[in-house]
């Protein structure tokens, strides 16, 4: 059954990769690597779901599944009002590699994100983004052999406050240790699948957005392991692979929750424990822990300026080093009086809001599910008739449609999780505007982030098993795609179908779920890190 004389099938995910990016870099001849798997296969758009972005999206493509089977539907994971950052053991659908070890197969998974916390199965693993610096890998003590072998591994680069080629180099450094470690565990472990990520290719976008030579160096950094990767493991089949596009967002930011509040379903309050409009978290690394008083009336005034103009923690932090005040801010700025100045959702008071701007959608804040619920169960399909109404006749101050779409839930999610999502769905047209959950003082504004996510990512399969032409690839595909190059067949539970390029094998019915055994994250860094990046308003 198993392969053990090298890989069968190689997967390749970059983050955020789409071919409008990728496409100049290919005529610029700096992708050598890459262009010849996109060119030596078959190739095109792989859409990805909603909500398009990273601790979402790549659950849904290593199990096949929607987020209302899995379980993710945001970087948090939220208990009533309370919450938590995501990791491996929010996911509750069984991933592709399991899939495998069952039937006889061996995996090394790397730096694949949302998978912290990995359960048994027949190979190796180490987490990617959403873990801490020293995830949890399997099998247990490989973090300390993967640091001995290569003297240093990280998740994330050391690139906060770098710019320019500074930037670069920290890139291309955290890239090289995940081309390093993933040679060394396919060497180590022989197997017949293997799954590398790379963060990276969506990273530079929030951190350099419009920096054109920094995301060169991100993509040749890239394809310089991707090519020592093809070269030491020879793999019969090589399936890159991205979670959603990237692309510059030359619409609107819209503050949904200011349209709510004007419209009458979401309460607004002055201070307290509600959402914040400019910094929802503790930012370790701009506050030493020290709360003492400063001075209430600038402070209040600048939190108040920051909320008017949609002041999000990232652009702030960035203004204030700027002006040589970010450690100062940090050191006199507590929590309390960040909160106290700052206009919030009323969660308990509200009947509907947008809880984060990430979920793309609406909530209803109802009787018997939400902790302090107060829209009775009776009153819950009237009043998703009613925002859907609302919502779909929001207009840009040009006068175009904000949505592409606004939609009960179930029109994107089923599964045992469905709960969970948004009760609501707003779409952005074209994904060119910038859903905001902040209260601003006023509806829209310039977008938040020049760059952000699209809906299309990209799919290339070359090798062995490849065959025709690819046409409407979905990110719910790639899993059963994967089962099929092996030969085993697809779960009537998943979503997604085998790609048009590969031969599909049989459906049958068999389980994709496990027990949800939710472990916490714990770890505040993971967050600030999450805000700095703009994904945390």
């Amino acid at each position: 059954m198993s392969d053990q004389d090298g890989l069968s099938v190689l997967m390749i995910g970059l983050d955020g990769a789409c071919r409008s990016v990728m496409e100049p870099l290919f005529e610029a001849g700096s992708l050598p690597n890459l262009e010849r798997v996109f060119d030596g296969g078959v190739t095109g758009a792989l859409e990805s779901q909603i909500p398009p972005w990273t601790p979402s999206a790549w659950p849904s493509m290593f199990t096949g599944v929607n987020p209302g089977k899995h379980g993710v539907f945001s970087f948090l994971d939220y208990d009533g009002y309370d919450w938590d950052v995501v990791n491996g053991s929010h996911v509750q659908s069984i991933p592709v590699w399991e899939h495998l070890s069952r039937h006889g197969f061996t995996s090394v998974v790397c730096n694949v994100p949302v998978t912290n916390a990995a359960r048994e199965f027949d190979g190796a693993l180490v987490p990617g983004y959403m873990a801490p610096e020293s995830p949890d890998c399997h099998p247990a003590g490989l973090l300390d052999d993967l640091r001995d072998e290569l003297g240093e591994y990280q998740i994330y680069p050391d690139s906060d406050d770098a710019t320019g080629t500074d930037a670069a180099t920290a890139y291309r450094s955290v890239i090289e240790m995940r081309g390093d470690a993933f040679r060394y565990l396919a060497d180590r472990f022989e197997p017949d699948f293997g799954f590398v990520q790379f963060q990276q290719t969506d990273t530079v976008f929030h951190e350099h957005p419009g920096e054109r030579e920094t995301v060169q160096a991100v993509y040749e950094a890239v394809d310089e392991q991707v090519g020592r990767i093809l070269a030491d493991c020879d793999p019969d089949t090589v399936v890159v692979v991205s979670d959603h596009g990237i692309g510059e967002y030359d619409g609107y930011s819209f503050y949904l929750n200011e349209f709510l509040a004007e419209h009458g379903y979401t309460a607004v309050r002055q201070g307290g424990n509600g959402m914040p409009s400019w910094v929802p978290t503790r930012d370790e690394q701009l506050r030493d822990g020290d709360e003492t008083s400063s001075s209430p009336g600038l402070l209040e005034s600048a939190t108040a300026l920051a909320a008017r103009y949609g002041m999000t923690t990232h652009r702030a932090g960035k203004l204030l080093e700027t002006v040589g005040l970010r450690d100062f801010a940090g050191r006199c700025v507590p929590d309390r009086l960040v909160r106290a100045s700052s206009r919030q959702v009323d969660f308990a008071a509200s009947q509907a809001y947008m809880r984060a701007r990430i979920e793309c959608g609406v909530r209803i804040n109802l009787e018997g599910r939400e902790p302090d619920g107060v829209v009775p169960p009776e009153r819950y399909e009237a009043l998703r008739t009613e925002l859907v109404e609302q919502l779909r006749g929001v207009e840009t101050p040009d006068g175009t449609p904000m949505f592409e779409e606004v939609c009960r839930r179930e029109r994107y999610f089923d599964g045992p999780n469905a709960d969970r999502a948004v009760d609501i769905v707003t779409v952005p047209a074209d994904f060119d505007h910038f859903l905001s959950a902040e209260l601003a003082g006023h509806q829209f504004a310039a977008p938040g982030q020049p760059w952000n996510h699209k809906r299309d990512g990209v799919v290339a399969v070359a090798g062995d098993g490849v065959r025709g032409a690819l046409s409407d690839a979905h990110l719910f595909d790639v899993t059963p795609t994967i089962l099929a190059l092996f030969g085993l067949p697809t779960s009537v539970e998943m979503d997604g179908n085998v790609l048009s390029c590969v031969e599909p094998t049989e459906r049958r019915a068999y389980a994709t779920q496990r027990d949800r055994s939710k472990r916490e994250t714990d770890d505040g860094s993971i967050a600030n890190r999450l805000t700095a990046l703009g994904y945390l308003e």
